[in-house]
């Protein structure tokens, strides 16, 4: 089991958070948490974005217009 000091908001305090046995295959790594004071249970979620795809356009140049005189 993995075991983590976390902030717990029913125990309004630091307190030991332990992985409960995990179903899904995450072991040690599973994002499910259990507050060992009072229970409560959080889940530790980690989120990838990628990197923003910046389009270099060319803005067409102007060209100033001459008037015939």
């Amino acid at each position: 089991m993995s075991v983590r000091e976390l902030y717990c908001d029913g125990c309004e305090g630091v307190v030991l958070f332990e992985a409960p046995p995990c179903v899904d295959g995450h072991d040690a790594d599973c994002p499910e948490l259990v507050c060992t004071g009072c229970g409560a249970a959080v889940l530790i979620a980690t989120f990838t974005f990628s990197a923003p795809r910046l389009h270099h356009r060319r803005r067409p140049t102007r060209t100033p217009h001459r008037h015939a005189a």
